[in-house]
């Protein structure tokens, strides 16, 4: 299938184009490690974090085919150096295609001009596809790859940004 011309928007947590996103991500988490890893209820997840995710300190993108989101990210602060990133996500009918690639660098130039020097995050042992993208990406894993996924828990990240 031939995208649509595709279109980087920066949009609000609580903007409506970002629900399929998140009911997208809870649906990934809750089939991944359990209903207890969703994010529950989305107007709720929405609502309860407008300026983490939000200026002067966080941003949301989404990569738009048409008026579709097939793939975005945000970042808040982690410190007064570092931004973390979350909800790394690619629809799942537009996954392969260099989307959530397109979204690291889209993420890492809005970060650095936010004046951010690092990026850290995690992601989860059940995300392999993650961790791939994670180190052909540049980011330095801060665990000890030779051990199990599941004994290691939460996947840490970081990369210096130039």
């Amino acid at each position: 299938m031939t995208l649509p011309a595709l279109e980087v928007r920066q949009v609000a947590y609580a903007d409506p184009l970002v629900a399929p996103m998140l009911v997208e991500l809870s649906h990934e988490y809750a089939s991944r490690y359990g209903p207890d890893h969703s994010l529950g209820d989305i107007e709720a997840e929405m609502r309860a974090r407008p300026t983490e995710f939000g200026p002067p300190d966080g941003g949301l993108l989404l990569i738009l085919a048409g008026d579709q989101p097939v793939a975005g990210g945000a970042f808040r602060r982690y410190d007064g150096r570092t931004a973390e990133l979350k909800r790394i996500w690619t629809h799942s009918a537009h996954r392969r295609r260099g989307l959530a690639r397109r979204v690291l660098t889209e993420l890492e130039r809005e970060i650095a001009a936010r004046g951010y020097r690092r990026i850290y995050l995690t992601t989860g042992p059940r995300q392999p596809e993650a961790t791939g993208l994670y180190l052909a990406t540049g980011y330095t894993p801060l665990y000890d790859r030779r051990l199990p996924a599941e004994r290691i828990g939460p996947h840490p990240f970081q990369k210096d940004l130039p």
